[in-house]
């Protein structure tokens, strides 16, 4: 028989998520226990999305709502450190990297347990073993649909593309993928075709998760919304596009300086509440214990110019920092009507990126002058591109050498976007009146959920999109990646996951794959701006701004450092008493 105090715990805390609301701020903080080095068990972190997430399987997560729910679950070998994104140890106790910078050998943790689930026997996680590890590597490298993760290892990991092809034809080859060696039962060894300086970073993010077979043989494709992992929360309720329920692992492995059991929050709550009006009136009234972002209509009543809070929101923590996120319009580069370079040069100089920044994002971005590179990168001198500043004159110049003077001739164009706290849709209409004083060319703009419009995108149907790209690792090779043909399928209907404008250049190729073996982050950096200009004096895409992420902490709330990727990691979080 299952022990009953856990039950009855479990209980009565689903009974308490499922109240609307989640309370007031002392209720928050009125049944916390403290623990040796001044922190704090109990509480329940109550959050917000303005979009309902995608899936959990960690090989499909492509967007930030799954992976900010998905990164309390599943560990992988490394993770990034909260406060720096530096990378540090997680189910990899310690690892070494020989003098080619190829082969890279991790010791594994031990006394890990999968998180209690029914697809165990008698419901009960097991321990982790280095197999596991192993399974989920290999499966890494696999065909299949829904892998999305397989264009961070292509061409990587010694014996990768072999196994994805045979893969492909129905024939795994015995052993797995030949890079990927088990020596013990306690390290495993990962040998790479070449140098590549971010693959630590590319472990780390959710497709180096590491989850049982077990849940793949009973779960398949449904492990979307049956995710069993190793970390600090276990998933306890999932209510589509209302509710997801985490609730604290009892088995889990993790321990803070003091010896004390992490987490210490006794569960997260994450809501999915569209409009950022209400998010924020319901954080101010208790209800929420993040706001991220501010509505841009009261964005200055909140905040003053010197990041000083105004009025009854002085009570709040207040947290700003540059952020490594492009927002950015998409051009299907192979398109009908996009696949004229000078159309999409006229595009970018009808814009005025300082205009939209100063009047309708309040100040909370940069203008996008330069690459797809944000400049928050302290050793990427972003400043040295040539970037697209806003000249109607010659973006009407370029539009009549598109073929298409003062807009005569040229196919209706719509902008697809998706929903997202009105944000998304207030820019989109600046820039359709961008488009049609400056062009004298009128668009259209279409409005999808998430997971409709990411299908259509990657899936090339689309010509004129909105996108952004918050980095995935602290490199700015990740933001690159976002134009290099090496990932580019060959059947031209076929899904990609990150070059979506399929963009092709073989100059930028050059400089990028270049980049990518260069050991010595000066030149790489050096490499990886000359491809930057590439792409920029090609208008692969239309910049629009940088973001400044924003956002509001209840007053309680501890160890919740902001980063420039807005990472997060809840496992060290607690709530500390009112005074």
């Amino acid at each position: 028989m299952r022990n009953l105090l856990p039950l009855l715990f479990t209980a009565f805390l689903a009974a308490l998520f499922t109240a609307c609301g989640g309370g007031q701020n002392n209720s928050a903080t009125g049944n916390l226990k403290e623990a040796p080095g001044n922190v704090y068990y109990g509480g329940v972190f109550k959050v917000n999305e303005t979009e309902y997430f995608q899936t959990l399987y960690p090989l499909n997560i492509g967007e930030v709502v799954g992976h900010r729910i998905a990164n309390q679950i599943y560990e992988g070998l490394v993770r990034l450190n909260q406060a720096d994104l530096s990378i540090e140890p997680a189910l990899a106790t310690r690892w070494t990297i020989d003098p080619s910078a190829t082969v890279y050998t991790f010791n594994i943790r031990k006394g890990v347990k999968f998180q209690d689930n029914a697809c165990f026997a008698n419901d009960k996680g097991r321990e982790m073993t280095i197999q596991d590890v192993k399974y989920c590597l290999d499966r890494l490298c696999a065909h299949d649909v829904n892998n999305k993760g397989y264009d961070f290892v292509r061409g990587r990991i010694a014996g990768a593309d072999a196994y994805y092809e045979n893969s492909r034809k129905g024939s795994l080859p015995q052993g797995g993928v030949q890079g990927i060696q088990v020596l013990n039962d306690s390290t495993l060894q990962i040998t790479l075709e070449k140098p590549f300086s971010s693959f630590l970073y590319v472990l780390a993010m959710q497709f180096g998760y590491i989850y049982p077979k077990e849940a793949v043989e009973k779960y398949g494709t449904e492990m979307r919304q049956n995710a069993v992992g190793t970390g600090p929360f276990y998933l306890k309720t999932l209510r589509e596009n209302e509710t997801v329920v985490l609730l604290r692992n009892p088995n889990y492995w993790g321990k803070d300086k003091n010896g004390n059991q992490l987490p210490y929050l006794d569960g997260v709550k994450v809501m999915f509440i569209k409009d950022e009006m209400t998010w924020l009136r319901e954080f101010r009234d208790g209800k929420f214990d993040l706001k991220y972002r501010l509505p841009l209509e009261v964005a200055d009543e909140v905040v003053d110019a010197a990041g000083n809070l105004k009025g009854e929101y002085a009570k709040f923590t207040y947290q700003t920092t540059p952020s490594l996120t492009i927002q950015y319009y998409g051009f299907l580069n192979t398109g009908k009507i996009f696949g004229n370079k000078k159309l999409r040069q006229a595009f970018c100089y009808a814009i005025d990126r300082q205009k939209l920044v100063d009047y309708t994002l309040k100040g909370a971005a940069v203008p996008a002058f330069y690459g797809i590179v944000p400049p928050a990168f302290t050793k990427y001198n972003s400043k040295e591109l040539r970037g697209y500043d806003f000249n109607p004159e010659k973006a009407h110049q370029l539009l009549a050498e598109a073929g298409y003077p003062n807009g005569k001739g040229l196919p209706e164009v719509t902008l697809q976007i998706n929903s997202g706290g009105k944000r998304n849709e207030q820019v989109a209409e600046v820039l359709q009146k961008m488009l049609q004083e400056n062009l004298n060319v009128p668009v259209k703009i279409v409005q999808m959920p998430w997971p409709q419009h990411l299908e259509t995108v990657e899936s090339g149907k689309v010509d004129f999109w909105r996108f952004a790209w918050i980095a995935d690792y602290p490199d700015p090779e990740n933001f690159l990646a976002l134009l290099s043909s090496r990932t580019l399928p060959n059947d031209p209907t076929e899904k990609t996951y990150l070059n979506t404008t399929r963009y092709r250049n073989p100059e930028f190729d050059r400089l990028f794959e270049e980049g990518l073996r260069t050991t010595d982050e000066t030149k790489r950096n050096e490499l990886y701006l000359k491809a930057d200009q590439v792409a920029l004096d090609d208008a692969a895409i239309l910049p629009l701004y940088y973001d400044k992420d924003q956002r509001l902490l209840q007053p309680y709330v501890r160890n919740l450092p902001q980063n420039a990727m807005e990472y997060r990691i809840l496992r060290e979080v607690y709530f500390e008493p009112e005074k």
